[in-house]
């Protein structure tokens, strides 16, 4: 039987849906599997709240730079897989609920990089910013990309394009991320500064250069589109966009 690896970096900014998060991945119905959760989190009171939990937690560093965090969370999860000699690790962040079957459907595909499939907005604002309710608008999207006719271009895969099946994909969000131990040994998880445009609040995350090592390797990722995960991110008080602006403008104003 296959020896899993779950986990992922979480973090206080995600306690309003830790209890979810947490039930799923400890009822996961596959019956060889271990959980591990690096808590990045600026103080020690999330940890604490963890261990009160009995979830398996081990304190990371903690980081200004969000994605410093998650690299740095996901690199300990990833040597820990290979030290350890797991045939799997299966990231599941911490806003994602999974089907309690998720790893036993994984594995009948018999692949060595394979995601579920979640939704995010198109644009968002949060409660705190926005109505009562929150603004979303633009629709939901798969957080899923496919490979056109262009070279290098690539294009959000469609709601209607979920038809149940296994389809080659050419990036995917981190979210529900099922990578085999032989995939670890070449790519470890990293990001880069040169692609952002701070100017418009885009910043890229480790998942695209996930993504862009395994393409680069020939080594192919899959979807499978029957695999729908909820994405906890209704209560959300926040987004990413958000953030890195709310820090622009704190550094910029340090340096008046």
């Amino acid at each position: 039987m296959k020896k899993i690896l779950v986990g992922s970096p979480v973090n206080e900014m995600y306690e309003y849906c830790i209890k979810e998060y947490t039930d799923a991945i400890t009822s996961l119905s596959y019956k060889n599997y271990d959980i591990l959760l690096v808590d990045n989190s600026k103080t020690d009171a999330f940890y604490k709240k963890l261990k009160s939990m009995k979830i398996k937690v081990i304190r990371g560093k903690y980081f200004e730079e969000p994605r410093d965090r998650m690299i740095d969370g996901r690199n300990i999860l990833r040597e820990k897989a290979i030290n350890e000699n797991y045939d799997f690790f299966m990231n599941i962040d911490q806003d994602v609920i999974p089907p309690r079957d998720i790893i036993e459907r994984f594995l009948q595909h018999k692949k060595r990089v394979i995601t579920g499939i979640y939704f995010n907005y198109r644009k968002f604002t949060p409660r705190k910013l926005g109505s009562k309710e929150g603004e979303r608008y633009g629709g939901l999207f798969p957080t899923v990309w496919r490979f056109t006719n262009k070279k290098d271009v690539i294009r959000q895969l469609r709601e209607d394009e979920l038809t149940g099946q296994l389809v080659q994909i050419a990036s995917s969000g981190s979210g529900c991320l099922f990578i085999h131990n032989s995939v670890l040994k070449k790519i470890n998880f990293h990001y880069s500064k040169d692609n952002d445009k701070p100017e418009k609040n885009y910043f890229v995350f480790d998942d695209a250069y996930f993504c862009k090592d395994l393409m680069e390797l020939k080594i192919p990722v899959y979807a499978d589109t029957s695999m729908i995960c909820r994405h906890l991110i209704k209560e959300k008080g926040w987004t990413w966009s958000d953030y890195y602006s709310k820090n622009q403008n704190r550094k910029q104003n340090n340096n008046i």
